[in-house]
């Protein structure tokens, strides 16, 4: 027998590793389109896990609030980390709704929402403390409410406007930033090789806002040159 007639026996045969791997992932997108054919009803969608850990997130938004009211630093350090834990789901909650083939309209409505709605939350809130300038604050929910508008647009007309790198950036260091807020006293560091000493953290909390905001001014123009780009090129194709 030749080596490639060797090897197509060895993938015909059920019991090589690559068969194995090839049935497991039939066997997953079997189990996906099972699921996704179930999904008939709202209250259907609203129990998977995915919605779930989204739910979970809106209800830890008054959870810090009550926290940072609270203002000691023992309550803002456990606001942080509430916040932290909100921040992980929202990574966890997308990666498990692909993988399981669980992506609904109810979680593609739910989960940009309640992120928009805990950042906003918490940034008002923090303006209310001192901890950052409502100009700021202003300008970030502006940003995000002129975005979302446009995406709504784009989606209506049947464009499809892919995420600017400047926005992912944004998302990070605008999350760092408001960790640092969040935190709101000086805290000694103390690294592996060099002691930082005590540092402030509202003042590198706002510098990462502040920063953030560039990349959200920046990534929103680009969004509205992509937007305008791709309804030229529609009406461009119309006969």
């Amino acid at each position: 027998m030749s080596r490639v007639d060797g090897k197509e026996a060895t993938l015909a045969d059920p019991r090589s590793p690559a068969s194995r791997r090839a049935q497991r992932k039939a066997h997953r997108q079997r189990l996906r389109e099972q699921k996704r054919l179930e999904r008939k009803t709202l209250w259907k969608d609203a129990k998977n896990l995915p919605n779930l850990l989204t739910f979970g997130r809106i209800v830890m938004i008054p959870i810090v609030l009550v926290l940072l009211s609270r203002g000691t630093p023992h309550d803002c350090f456990w606001a942080a980390l509430v916040y932290s834990l909100a921040a992980i789901t929202d990574a966890l909650d997308g990666w498990l709704a692909r993988r399981q083939g669980l992506v609904s309209v109810l979680g593609k409505f739910l989960d940009p929402l309640a992120d928009k709605l805990i950042v906003a939350a918490t940034l008002v809130w923090l303006v209310a403390m001192g901890r950052i300038a409502a100009w700021a604050v202003a300008l970030l929910i502006s940003r995000e409410i002129t975005i979302t508008a446009l995406r709504g647009i784009a989606s209506s007309e049947g464009l499809v406007i892919s995420a600017e790198k400047g926005g992912k950036a944004k998302t990070a260091l605008q999350m760092i930033g408001i960790i640092c807020l969040i935190l709101g006293f000086p805290y000694h560091i103390n690294g592996y090789f060099y002691d930082f000493g005590l540092i402030d953290l509202v003042s590198v909390g706002r510098l990462m806002v502040y920063v953030s905001l560039v990349f959200s001014i920046t990534s929103a123009v680009g969004y509205l040159s992509l937007f305008a780009q791709a309804i030229e090129q529609k009406d461009a194709a119309k006969p």
